[in-house]
This record gives structure tokens, C-alpha cells and sequence, in this order.
């Protein structure tokens, strides 16, 4: 299984258009510069009053399917 390690910072209010539904992906940077877009449900379990902060690992099958995420920091 592979996967990309992905620095987040995402204010609690741009985190509530993906909530709400009017935004369904997450763009965002890898550490080492590539470009990955994944579902915005799958942060919810991170969540906080701040909104998404951290580093997380972002698992994908042989499909480049979704499988897991993990906070790392």
C-alpha cells in the first residue's frame, strides 16, 4: 500500500464548505512537492475547534483508492 505524507492547515471555517457539502476535495501539497487531491470526508475524524491542523499519512491501495489516514504531528 502506498502512501503520501501531507502537511494540513485548513481554517475551521474553509473546513465547514467541505462539511456542508459545497466543496467535495481537498487539494493539497505533499511534502515532497506533488500535487494530491483526496475526499474532504475523510478528515472529519481530525477536526477541531481550529479547524484541520498537522501532518497526516494518507494511504491509497494498488488503485490508487482511499484506504487510510493517520495524524503524524
Amino acid at each position: 500500500m502506498s502512501h503520501l505524507i501531507v502537511p494540513l492547515h485548513i481554517s475551521h471555517d474553509d473546513y465547514l464548505s467541505w462539511y456542508n457539502g459545497s466543496v467535495k476535495v481537498v487539494a493539497a501539497e505533499t511534502i515532497d512537492g506533488k500535487t494530491v487531491h483526496f475526499p474532504a470526508n475523510i478528515l472529519r475524524p481530525f477536526v477541531t475547534h481550529d479547524g484541520v491542523q498537522g501532518t497526516f499519512a494518507i494511504y491509497f491501495d494498488e488503485n490508487n483508492k482511499f484506504k487510510d489516514i493517520k495524524r503524524l504531528g
